[in-house]
């Protein structure tokens, strides 16, 4: 994947980010920490983002254009939305580290704050007749799922897992 410098330097930033909460607690890092170690200026920091919460949903915000890169089709049957919720797991467990990391630093209310937003908005412009609580039923079902996947280190299948959430909502 191409970056743009712009996403160069968030790249930096959140990869010093997550070095910096594997040794140290969250709420001890500093922006300036954070800068030193992605290489970069204070200054620089700021250009891109507010405060070191942003570069959480950054990193949420940059796996999701990953995602939506890789998925090609839209779902037709049951056994495509088994697919793409397949390919969300795999996402997931590939980003399961930094995950790790969030949830250690009790941050997972950002993910679930960060799904809620993304499947209200994509309800809206899909279905937008839809009853206004089904996007936070979605989000929440893949909340607490892969929550409790990620504290199991993500060792069941993930296509059983996708087949339990499809089978739950089909039923």
């Amino acid at each position: 994947m191409e970056y743009a410098q712009e996403d160069y330097t968030r790249h930096y930033i959140i990869t010093a980010l997550f070095k910096l909460m594997s040794d140290y607690d969250y709420g001890e890092i500093s922006v300036t920490d954070i800068a030193k170690k992605a290489g970069v200026g204070r200054a620089t920091f700021y250009r891109y983002l507010k405060k070191k919460e942003d570069i959480i949903i950054y990193y949420f915000e940059r796996t999701l254009r990953e995602y939506q890169n890789n998925q090609h089709y839209y779902p037709r049957c049951k056994e495509d939305y088994i697919q793409i919720v397949y390919n969300i797991m795999v996402t997931f467990k590939e980003h399961k580290e930094p995950l790790k990391l969030i949830r250690k630093a009790r941050l997972e209310c950002m993910y679930l704050k960060y799904l809620n937003k993304n499947f209200v908005d994509l309800f809206d412009s899909s279905y937008p007749n839809l009853n206004v609580y089904t996007p936070y039923l979605y989000a929440g079902m893949l909340f607490n799922i892969s929550m409790r996947w990620l504290d199991n280190n993500c060792d069941e299948d993930e296509k059983k897992l996708a087949e339990i959430i499809v089978n739950a909502i089909y039923k």
